[in-house]
């Protein structure tokens, strides 16, 4: 019989025992009571050992929850800040990227920009070149016609 069976069984005891009118007493059996009460203390012992079996085992079992919810935690904290380290070298990507775009961009502007002023001072040399081999083949000709003309 384990102790809370004991109990109810002192607690029957009493409430069957003979009532004394006037008095709020009731007559028991003074030898069943104490038998009951030796059990009591027999199994006491035992159910304390459990109980406290059952505590240490308690408070063992929530230190562990605690160490891992701590460790879930460290876990968590340490994998957002690795996303957010890995967002900030995203986005400092994406800027040296943009930038390096933009550069590419100008210089490819400077480059068409500097191919057609030196295509047009070609173009104006030319242009001069040929006005005035135009010139030399003009005054050639009227040369020519002088020459005829004599």
């Amino acid at each position: 019989m384990d102790v809370l069976q004991l109990l109810e069984e002192l607690e029957d005891i009493i409430e069957s025992g003979s009532t004394i009118p006037f008095a709020n007493r009731v007559m028991v059996d003074k030898g069943e009571l104490l038998e009951i009460v030796k059990e009591i203390r027999i199994h006491l012992p035992d159910e304390m050992k459990q109980a406290q079996w059952i505590k240490e085992e308690r408070q063992r079992i929530l230190q562990e929850a605690q160490r891992e919810g701590e460790r879930t935690i460290e876990e968590a904290r340490k994998h957002s800040e690795s996303l957010v380290e890995e967002d900030e070298i995203v986005k400092m990507a994406r800027v040296k990227a943009e930038e390096i775009i933009k550069h590419a961009q100008q210089a490819s502007r400077d480059m068409k920009q500097s191919a057609r002023e030196y295509t047009d001072e070609l173009l104006q040399d030319a242009e001069e070149t040929a006005r005035e081999m135009l010139e030399v083949i003009s005054e050639n000709r009227k040369e020519l016609h002088r020459m005829n003309q004599n």
